[in-house]
């Protein structure tokens, strides 16, 4: 017996088909690897980042916003005068209130959380009692109003600066007449508070409740929600008193009284009330508990939740929030922010989907003939598909996993799902695409077969259809996009957000069908000349295949999502600077308070002298002039701002800024001049500019204006619609030199680097108190929350994106017909071809296609940009305000030559430098080692 026959397996051993593919192409399978791996870490990423930069954008409003807003407010009346003394007394004692606090806290419906350190809860007096004492400072000789606070754990949220803290000694009851009381530093210098001061309160018996000061304290943590959800318990304020004359200020502030000196309150005049503020705890929200979240917040205010509140602190507790008023500023950002997000996700979505089917392309065309055989000898579809499975498998699973942990480590704190959903994906893909090509090629043993010239090719009826279809899809999205726009009612509309790949498919589709053209023309010209490079390398670019379609919308679609990306960018930042401008007024803007009080000469001069500073528009504002009645007779209260301004000066900087620009020359009073010395005539007629509303007002004769500047007729010269020195809707413009009354209120700066703190050391030498503004700084202060940048880095990402992808389409567009091109050197190099001509040819033959993929990119891209403007509105991305709400109305799309030019320039150079290089590597080779490799077609 043979050594075969003794061990049968011997005889049926074969080499492991993923084994031996592997270990044959290592290279090819590397490189296949990394694709995916960069796929899938794009895939896993994205919603990734959404989540991530929702959840912080979550917190950061319920963190970052005014703790007033944010708090909740359980308050109710002091205990019934029905019930007996002692019960009173009890009811408003430290304890029991920690009692009530502690039950209420763990009442909270889910997912209201409460930050316990931060959260208070104690007694005050709802309305402020007037203090007599002499020492009190009084602006305008009216005393200042107290309000008594027996705040909770005041010695954990402060530091203690002067005195002791204070306390009660002994039972405090109601008819305790002196207890001890903190003031913070900023009430104590404003009011002039020091420690052993007295305060005599009135009481309902009587004789006064005597507040003696015992410390004063410094908030550890100002904003915090313990101190800034009554900000009076930190800084006192002044207010102005209810009166129709000349507004008379008077100080507010409140006084820190021990928790359980509640009981004296309850004797006083100022109606006492209980109140528990629980400030919320965000740390562990994300916007899935958004929902949730609003209706417990709803349910806290008016709901069952309401009534187990009253359960625990009392039938007559109220709940009051903006909670969900903080929660629906939020859902409106995300709404907009979310669609305009989406077309990126889509567009390079749509462009890996397209690049790793022309990988699965490359692959099996490189391997067509030895499929071929394998069908031709009786290998099976399904045997045959599953190997390729395998094989491929092997290497994607692996890879679309790694992708997976990259995009958990560089994104954190976002749900796991939809990453591994979108690796899957990814993986699927890959793994689908080479098996399903297969199949459909080798259903029948293949012979070779004719040539597929894309010049040559006719498309076919059912190609036609399935292209009038998506030219329909695409003129509906379009179409959609323009009328309802990215923040439509509905959420997000992937038709919508499908709109620029839908328009760079149809581009694609209409470019195929007429590049033969032009390539037919030029081949007819080449003809004509000396030299066979060039008509060889044009003739080679008409055969190529037919199939070129995929390739060149791989290119259209990264390149109008590049440039779709980078205009959302320049929209954005146009729109920041813009509202910056707008809110200046000019590069730096000089004013007193409230733009009402007057500036001197020598503050002018220094600002002038001051370095960077190369103009300077001196501006008089007065706010609220009463404008006249209404020709139809109808009488309302709206006034006007009143700007007197320099024409030459204010219309250089109208100019400049873009803001209103007008032709000085409108203000150019007519008549003659007022003789030095004499006060101007009320009957003088001074030409203005208003704005569309004045003019409305005014009409077109003369009419009547009293002011502070002086009273005049003014007459309409003209209307512009807005002007840099106010964002008022109802303003009047005036040659200053024709005012009664002139002064400078406002300095509106124009120059190159201007230094805030040059400026503001100018007026501090002077010693006037005034507001310095630089449109740098207002501009900074437009990119600060989680969801603005979260989704201005996913835009810069789907740039580098679409550009790495439509460069790696250009690579495995040559890569799929470079061995046919290596053979031809090879042969042409036998018939005298040198290695010039040689690159010469191979860059010929790629510049038609790379020329048409970057031509049409730069074309689709920017009539995407100009046709899906009209629908998006980046106002909430670039400054967290609703359309028409802020600085601006609208923030539209724009251009960026750079994200449309660079990519395009990529896809170009890159073909030439592949091809170059091409040609220099088969150059080295030889033309005895490419010939004997056999013919390759």
């Amino acid at each position: 017996m043979s050594p075969e026959t003794r061990n049968p397996r011997a005889a049926t051993a074969c080499a492991p088909w993923v084994r031996t593919r592997l270990r044959t192409a290592p290279g090819a399978a590397c490189a296949f690897a990394l694709l995916v791996v960069v796929t899938a870490f794009l895939a896993a990423a994205f919603p990734r980042a959404v989540d991530n930069y929702e959840n912080r954008g979550l917190r950061h409003d319920l963190v970052d916003v005014d703790p007033t807003r944010s708090v909740l407010e359980l308050s109710g009346p002091q205990p019934g005068l029905e019930l007996p003394v002692a019960a009173r007394e009890s009811a408003v004692r430290g304890a029991t209130l920690s009692s009530v606090q502690r039950r209420i806290l763990a009442g909270l419906p889910d997912p209201v959380r409460a930050d316990a350190s931060q959260s208070a809860y104690g007694v005050r007096t709802s309305e402020p009692i007037l203090a007599a004492e002499p020492w009190f400072p009084r602006p305008y000789g009216l005393d200042p109003a107290l309000t008594y606070v027996t705040q909770s754990a005041l010695p954990d949220h402060s530091t203690l600066r002067t005195g002791k803290w204070p306390a009660v000694h002994g039972e405090v009851s109601l008819t305790t007449r002196e207890v001890e009381a903190a003031v913070t530093e900023e009430t104590a210098k404003a009011l002039r508070i020091k420690p052993g001061a007295t305060i005599a309160v009135p009481t309902r018996g009587g004789e006064p409740l005597t507040v003696r000061i015992t410390g004063i304290v410094t908030p550890r943590d100002p904003g915090a929600s313990y101190w800034s959800a009554e900000p009076l318990l930190r800084t006192p304020s002044l207010v102005a008193k209810p009166t129709k004359e000349t507004p008379r200020y008077y100080w507010i502030a409140a006084l820190l009284l021990p928790p359980d000196a509640a009981p004296a309150l309850l004797a006083t005049t100022g109606q006492p009330e209980l109140y528990w503020r629980i400030a919320p705890d965000g740390s562990r929200l994300t916007a899935l508990d958004v929902p949730r979240l609003r209706s417990a917040v709803a349910s806290l205010e008016g709901g069952p939740e309401l009534l187990k509140m009253r359960g625990v602190a009392g039938e007559t507790v109220t709940v009051s929030t903006d909670l969900d008023e903080v929660l629906t500023a939020y859902d409106g950002m995300r709404a907009a922010i979310q669609p305009v997000v989406t077309v990126a996700a889509v567009g390079i979505g749509a462009v890996a989907a397209v690049v790793l089917l022309m990988t699965g392309g490359l692959m099996a065309g490189r391997r067509h003939a030895e499929l071929a055989l394998l069908r031709a000898r009786g290998g099976s579809l399904p045997g045959i598909g599953g190997r390729l499975l395998a094989e491929t498998a092997v290497t994607a699973v692996p890879a679309g996993a790694l992708g997976l942990l990259l995009a958990v480590l560089a994104v954190g704190e976002a749900r796991l799902w939809p990453a591994a959903a979108g690796a899957a994906s990814v993986v699927v893909l890959v793994c689908a695409a080479l098996p399903l090509r297969t199949t459909l090629l080798h259903r029948t043993p293949q012979l070779h077969g004719g040539r597929d010239d894309l010049v040559s090719a006719r498309p076919s009826r059912r190609r036609t259809v399935a292209e009038l279809t998506l030219l329909v899809l695409a003129v509906g999205a379009v179409a959609a996009l323009r009328r309802r726009g990215t923040d439509g009612a509905g959420g997000t509309d992937l038709l919508i957000s499908s709109a620029p790949v839908l328009v760079g498919l149809i581009a694609a589709v209409v470019l195929v069908r007429l590049y033969p053209l032009p390539l037919r023309l030029a081949l007819r010209s080449v003809s004509r000349l000396r030299g066979a490079v060039g008509f060889l390398s044009l003739a080679r670019a008409g055969r190529s295949s037919a199939a070129g379609t995929l390739p060149l919308l791989a290119l259209l679609v990264a390149l109008t999502t590049a440039a779709f990306g980078g205009s959302v960018l320049a929209g954005v930042a146009d729109a920041r600077d813009g509202a910056a401008v707008r809110a200046v007024g000019a590069d730096a803007r000089v004013s007193g308070q409230a733009d009402s009080v007057p500036l001197s000469d020598r503050l002018v001069r220094a600002v002038r002298k001051t370095d960077g500073v190369r103009d300077v528009a001196q501006v008089q504002i007065e706010y609220g002039v009463a404008l006249p009645a209404p020709e139809s007779g109808f009488e309302d209260a709206k006034g006007a701002t009143l700007i007197g301004v320099d024409p030459a000066t204010y219309a250089r900087l109208a100019r400049s800024t873009g803001i209103g620009a007008f032709s000085a020359d409108r203000l150019k009073a007519t008549g003659p001049a007022t003789p030095k010395g004499t006060m101007p005539s009320k009957d003088r007629v001074l030409p203005v500019l208003v704005s569309p509303s004045v003019a409305e007002r005014l009409g077109d004769r003369p009419r009547d204006l009293q002011s502070l500047a002086g009273d005049f007729k003014v007459r309409v010269a003209g209307t512009v619609a807005d002007t840099p020195a106010v964002d008022d809707s109802s303003f009047i413009i005036v040659n200053s030199a024709s005012l009664t009354h002139r002064q400078t209120t406002a300095l509106l700066l124009t120059g190159d680097r201007l230094d805030a703190g040059a400026l503001r050391t100018a007026a501090r030498h002077t010693g006037e108190d005034v507001n310095v503004q630089l449109r740098a700084e207002e501009r900074a202060t437009y990119v600060d929350t989680p969801m603005q940048t979260g989704a201005e880095r996913i835009y810069l990402a789907a740039i580098a994106a679409g550009a790495g992808y439509a460069l790696l389409a250009v690579l495995l567009s040559l890569l799929q017909t470079a061995p046919e091109r290596t053979t031809l050197l090879a042969r042409l190099r036998t018939m005298g071809l040198t290695s010039r001509q040689g690159g010469r040819l191979l860059g010929f033959e790629a510049m038609p296609q790379a020329l048409l993929a970057a031509g049409g990119g730069l074309l689709v891209g920017w009539a995407t940009i100009a046709l899906l403007s009209p629908g998006i509105d980046l106002v909430r991305l670039a400054l967290s305000s609703s359309p028409g709400s802020g600085l601006l109305d609208t923030a539209p799309l724009r251009t960026d030559p750079w994200s449309l030019v660079l990519p395009a320039v990529g896809v170009i150079v890159l073909a030439a430098v592949v091809a170059g290089g091409q040609a220099w590597w088969a150059g080295r080779r030889g033309s005895i080692t490419e010939l004997r490799a056999g013919d390759s077609r």
